[in-house]
Protein backbone atom coordinates (compact mmCIF):
# COMPACT_ATOMS: atom_id res chain seq x y z
CA UNK A 1 0.00 0.00 0.00
CA UNK A 2 1.14 3.33 -0.93
CA UNK A 3 0.40 6.71 0.54
CA UNK A 4 -1.77 7.60 -2.70
CA UNK A 5 -3.51 4.42 -1.40
CA UNK A 6 -3.91 5.80 1.92
CA UNK A 7 -5.60 9.04 0.43
CA UNK A 8 -7.66 7.40 -1.65
CA UNK A 9 -9.15 5.69 1.15
CA UNK A 10 -9.37 8.39 3.37
CA UNK A 11 -11.62 10.00 0.54
CA UNK A 12 -13.63 7.64 -0.16
CA UNK A 13 -14.15 6.83 3.77
CA UNK A 14 -15.13 10.32 4.24
CA UNK A 15 -17.73 10.32 1.51
CA UNK A 16 -19.69 6.95 3.22
CA UNK A 17 -19.46 8.30 6.46
CA UNK A 18 -21.00 11.43 4.71
CA UNK A 19 -23.89 9.59 4.13
CA UNK A 20 -24.24 7.66 7.52
CA UNK A 21 -23.90 11.30 9.34
CA UNK A 22 -26.77 12.96 6.93
CA UNK A 23 -29.01 9.97 7.51
CA UNK A 24 -28.53 9.89 11.26
CA UNK A 25 -27.51 13.23 12.20
CA UNK A 26 -24.44 13.44 14.10
CA UNK A 27 -21.31 13.19 12.90
CA UNK A 28 -19.22 9.74 13.11
CA UNK A 29 -16.67 10.95 15.75
CA UNK A 30 -19.85 11.39 17.84
CA UNK A 31 -20.95 8.41 16.66
CA UNK A 32 -18.62 6.13 17.45
CA UNK A 33 -18.06 6.92 20.84
CA UNK A 34 -21.39 5.97 21.83
CA UNK A 35 -20.90 3.06 19.36
CA UNK A 36 -17.88 1.70 21.22
CA UNK A 37 -19.46 2.45 24.94
CA UNK A 38 -22.11 0.00 24.07
CA UNK A 39 -25.02 2.04 22.77
CA UNK A 40 -27.24 -0.21 20.66
CA UNK A 41 -30.03 0.87 18.37
CA UNK A 42 -33.59 1.30 19.44
CA UNK A 43 -34.61 0.07 15.39
CA UNK A 44 -33.34 -3.47 14.42
CA UNK A 45 -32.84 -2.15 11.01
CA UNK A 46 -30.12 0.19 11.90
CA UNK A 47 -28.34 -2.71 13.11
CA UNK A 48 -26.19 -2.92 9.85
CA UNK A 49 -25.76 0.11 9.38
CA UNK A 50 -24.47 1.38 12.66
CA UNK A 51 -22.00 -1.82 12.14
CA UNK A 52 -20.67 -0.59 9.06
CA UNK A 53 -20.56 2.78 10.06
CA UNK A 54 -18.30 1.94 13.12
CA UNK A 55 -16.38 -0.30 10.11
CA UNK A 56 -15.68 2.85 8.30
CA UNK A 57 -14.68 5.14 11.19
CA UNK A 58 -12.27 2.35 12.16
CA UNK A 59 -10.84 2.13 9.23
CA UNK A 60 -10.42 6.03 8.86
CA UNK A 61 -9.12 5.98 12.24
CA UNK A 62 -6.23 3.64 11.26
CA UNK A 63 -5.78 4.93 7.30
CA UNK A 64 -5.25 8.63 9.15
CA UNK A 65 -2.79 7.22 11.32
CA UNK A 66 -0.80 5.72 8.72
CA UNK A 67 -0.82 8.66 6.59
CA UNK A 68 0.40 10.81 9.35
CA UNK A 69 3.35 8.02 10.15
CA UNK A 70 4.76 7.98 6.75
CA UNK A 71 4.54 11.71 6.43
CA UNK A 72 5.94 12.29 10.40
CA UNK A 73 9.55 9.75 9.06
CA UNK A 74 9.67 12.15 5.99
CA UNK A 75 9.51 15.01 7.82
CA UNK A 76 12.94 13.87 9.75
CA UNK A 77 14.76 13.88 6.51
CA UNK A 78 16.54 16.82 4.82
CA UNK A 79 14.53 18.89 2.49
CA UNK A 80 11.49 16.49 3.34
CA UNK A 81 8.24 17.97 2.80
CA UNK A 82 9.45 19.43 -1.18
CA UNK A 83 10.45 15.90 -1.68
CA UNK A 84 7.26 13.87 -0.45
CA UNK A 85 5.29 16.52 -2.68
CA UNK A 86 7.72 16.40 -5.39
CA UNK A 87 7.19 12.27 -5.54
CA UNK A 88 3.58 12.66 -4.35
CA UNK A 89 3.01 15.02 -7.64
CA UNK A 90 5.04 12.45 -9.70
CA UNK A 91 2.46 10.03 -9.43
CA UNK A 92 5.41 7.96 -7.76
CA UNK A 93 4.30 6.00 -5.06
CA UNK A 94 5.51 6.40 -1.24
CA UNK A 95 5.87 3.50 0.65
CA UNK A 96 4.17 3.33 4.00
CA UNK A 97 5.86 3.65 7.41
CA UNK A 98 3.72 1.70 9.85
Amino acid sequence: MTLQDVIDDIHALYEDLKVYERKYGILSETFYELYINGTEPDNDDWVLDWSDWAGAYKLLIRRQEQYRNTVHAFTKQPSSLDNLIAKTSRYEPVQLNS
